[in-house]
């Protein structure tokens, strides 16, 4: 791993959105650290204030060190730049610039649900939670969640029990775990899955770190559901976040007087989150039980010349099979909007179609 992107990534008030302008300006991490502060002012956003963080060069021996707590315990730096990075997390703008893994697990798995809630779940949450992510089984789908009380816990512990993959997003470095009650359940989840950070070791818990991590969680997943929530609170910042990177959010309805469900009940009527009870509406809703089946004879569609941006959208589709619109914008070089207007003329053409959570695929 290079110090210097983990100097980088420690360097104070340089989030993910900052340090990845500082590479494409300076040519690479190191570049950054060579960069003069007449220089570094140039830069948009880089005020002589921030200037002087980067120009603060006590970063690059604590990086040092802290590749040495990486290797001596077996923990897995991925770097933004690199193809190991996860895809879905690489393509929000503010992602981290280093995420730190420790487990045996896969971050691009083909279905990926986030499961937040309340802390103080009641027994009618946890069941609804063993409930759907056990109808979940069958399609291997990986559950990431907070490692915290409540919700997270359980949702962690019914994977661990299904055999499926499970990873825990912390607000702190992995040199240690909070809360530590949940220490057993970690030991389980590092044989197929274990846990997640942006945060350098020595890390503690403070009230700032909990947003950051919640990024993570929004930014790794296919969808976030909710499971019980509070008018306020970090499950609700999830379900926030989420909409921002344009995933889907779920919420579990629950009793009008109920203070656990207050929080779903809004995200519900407030349009912010579709209703779902079962497995069975996830599946339904994000088309995972859509798979094509093979009736013996391949129909081909009769593809009309195109040009352009449709040109370039629909060959990406085509080769990826299917991709959020933002991914597409991403690598078709091209604004969402112009994105969205090519994939609606090739809608009308008949060449794709859209899926939930603004997913389109090619019709082939």
């Amino acid at each position: 791993m290079d110090k210097y992107l983990i100097a980088l990534s420690m360097i104070p008030r340089i989030g993910g959105a900052t340090a990845k302008k500082l590479l494409a300006y300076c040519g690479g991490a190191e570049g950054v650290f060579r960069m003069k502060r007449q220089d570094l002012v140039k830069i948009p956003g880089i005020g002589n204030i921030m200037a002087e963080y980067v120009l603060n060069q006590s970063v690059l021996a604590r990086a040092e060190a802290e590749i040495q707590f990486l290797e001596k315990n077996h923990i897995r730096a991925l770097s933004y730049l690199n193809a190991d990075y996860p895809q879905r997390l690489k393509h929000c703008v503010d992602s981290p610039l280093i995420l730190y893994c420790r487990g045996d697990m896969n971050l691009d798995a083909e279905r990926v649900l986030a499961v937040v809630g309340t802390r103080d779940a009641t027994p009618y949450g946890k069941d609804i939670c063993r409930e759907i992510i056990h109808g979940l089984k069958d399609l291997q789908v990986l559950i990431v969640s907070g490692l915290a009380y409540g919700i997270d816990i359980q949702a962690h512990r019914t994977a661990v029990l299904a055999g499926m993959q499970t990873v825990g997003v912390v607000g702190h470095g992995l040199d240690y775990l909070y809360p530590t009650d949940h220490k057993p359940d970690l030991r389980k989840m590092m044989r197929n899955g274990g846990m997640v950070s942006d945060f350098i070791s020595g890390t503690k818990i403070e009230p700032e770190n909990f947003p950051k991590r919640n990024r993570i969680i929004a930014g790794l997943s296919d969808a976030v559901l909710v499971i019980e929530a509070k008018q306020s609170g970090g499950a609700l910042i999830t379900a926030q976040i989420a909409n921002s990177y344009n995933r889907d959010v779920f919420a579990v309805p629950g009793r009008t007087d109920d203070l656990c469900s207050k929080g779903c009940n809004r995200l519900i009527s407030d349009n912010k989150a579709a209703l779902v009870e079962t497995a069975g509406d996830i599946i339904s809703m994000m088309r995972w039980d859509d798979v094509p089946k093979n009736s013996g004879r391949q129909i081909l569609l009769e593809i009309p010349e195109l040009e352009g941006n449709e040109k370039l959208i629909f060959d990406i589709l085509v080769e990826r099979r299917s991709l959020p619109v933002d991914h597409i914008a991403f690598l078709a070089d091209a604004s969402p909007s112009n994105v969205l207007s090519a994939l609606l003329n090739l809608e009308f053409k008949g060449l794709v179609r859209s899926l939930p959570g603004k997913v389109y695929e090619a019709r082939r």
